[in-house]
């Protein structure tokens, strides 16, 4: 909805999959499929599993959020 803000988590990849989308699970166990945007779409094939990535979600949907890769984590 608009007007709702964003809300910054991080967790670690577990599964990465076609088209630029990886599983990710927070530390309360949580897991999410998050969307990598397509200026970083090139790093995605460097992630591997276990690498810690930051995660944007909105309030209204906490299954999908939108991936921020960090180059020094991968």
């Amino acid at each position: 909805m608009p007007g709702e803000s964003a809300f910054v988590v991080e967790g670690a990849v577990v599964e990465t999959l076609p088209n630029g989308l990886l599983r990710v699970e927070l530390a309360n166990g949580h897991r999410l499929l998050g969307h990598v945007a397509r200026g970083q779409a090139p790093l995605v094939e460097r992630v591997k599993v276990g690498a810690m990535v930051t995660v944007k979600l909105t309030p209204g949907d906490l299954s999908h959020g939108f991936v921020v890769l960090n180059e020094n984590n991968l």
